[in-house]
């Protein structure tokens, strides 16, 4: 058995081993990883021979810190690595290269759909109805999607909304608020299943579920890289930032949004705490634009999407898709009947 597991950022780490009795042998690490001394290497094999098939990725990980000496020095890899590539091994857990995903093209329509799909295709992915599933939001009304934990009333100037007509949406993920309008932002949803994630803590699955897309930037112009915990960032500044949602039944819904061109005064308006990032950022000048992509690539919007969906395809097994019928129709139950009540939008006052 052989699984294999690439560091975000770092080395790959490969694992062989056999199975005895539900209890792991022969027993291999490798990979082009760094570490020091180099005998640790016999150390860690030791450690996972004789472990439970059964053993968690925290589990191994232990073992395999408990069996080392402090000073060992693990260089682009982590004990967590070898622990992740054990399960894969075990098919416990899974990798990019064990799934063929769906991807579904911007497709405009009112984005509190967007925000109910979201919870529809989680609910499908964790189900196995749906392969994983990565695709992109347009939308064709101005919307503030709030986080599920933030406050309403912090975030919100109901004056300031009212003003420019816009409405509020509070979406399943946790994270900040997406100040969207119709050519603004960039937008996109990957659903996949747990076994997809296996072992990696909440801050690790972030960088590790965007990876392909600091390539994908690279290809547009931008030298980009992660600000823990959720945010992508170039030299130049903040370009966008990802909430995630683990579904209970199985799946995790990872979201990201890019600033594209956003008038900033009207944000300001809208947002409490917009105008208080803004402040700190020094802004204040009238038709001030937040245009990270734009400025930086020089490209148009779909220009961006389309170098986006390029990668991930050329990077992953794909399978073009759309939504169904029964998706959309369920999702517009679900802006009656949840999205679009103040029970839900005003969950946290």
């Amino acid at each position: 058995m052989r699984g294999e597991y690439k560091v975000p950022g770092g080395k790959l780490v490969a694992v062989d081993l056999e199975v005895h009795n539900d209890r792991l042998s022969d027993v291999s690490v490798s990979g082009d990883f760094f570490l020091e001394p180099e005998e640790a290497l016999l150390d860690i094999n030791a450690a996972l021979t004789g472990l439970s098939v059964n053993a968690s990725v925290e589990q191994l990980t232990s073992a395999i810190e408990g069996a080392v000496d402090s000073h060992t020095a693990f260089i682009g890899f982590t004990p967590e690595a070898v622990g992740i590539a054990v399960r894969r091994a075990l098919g416990k857990a899974t990798g990019w290269h064990d799934h063929t995903f769906d991807v579904i093209g911007p497709v405009t329509m009112d984005p509190a759909m967007h925000v109910a799909l979201d919870e529809v295709i989680g609910r499908e992915v964790a189900e196995g109805t749906r392969p994983p599933t990565f695709r992109f939001w347009d939308w064709d009304s101005p919307l503030v999607v709030i986080g599920s934990f933030q406050s309403y009333v912090n975030e919100i100037d109901p004056e300031g909304a009212a003003k420019h007509d816009i409405n509020v949406v509070r979406r399943v993920s946790g994270g900040g608020a997406m100040f969207m309008e119709p050519g603004n932002c960039i937008t996109y949803s990957l659903v996949v299943p747990n076994s997809l994630v296996e072992g990696l803590s909440f801050e690790r699955s972030y960088s590790f579920l965007d990876d392909w897309v600091i390539e994908a930037l690279a290809e547009v112009g931008v030298k980009a890289h992660f600000v823990p915990l959720n945010d992508i960032a170039s030299d130049a500044g903040k370009i966008g930032g990802a909430a995630q949602k683990r579904f209970a039944a199985g799946s995790v819904l990872h979201h990201v949004t890019m600033a594209y061109d956003i008038d900033a005064d009207k944000m300001t308006e809208v947002l409490r705490i917009g105008r208080e990032k803004m402040s700190d950022k020094g802004t204040r000048s009238a038709n001030k634009r937040v245009d990270p992509m734009r400025s930086q690539t020089g490209l148009s919007r779909d220009a961006i999407i389309d170098a986006f969906l390029q990668t991930f395809r050329r990077r992953y097994a794909t399978h073009e898709s759309d939504y169904t019928e029964a998706e959309l129709a369920e999702a517009r139950e679900l802006v009656d009947a949840k999205f679009s009540t103040p029970e839900w939008t005003h969950r946290v006052p």
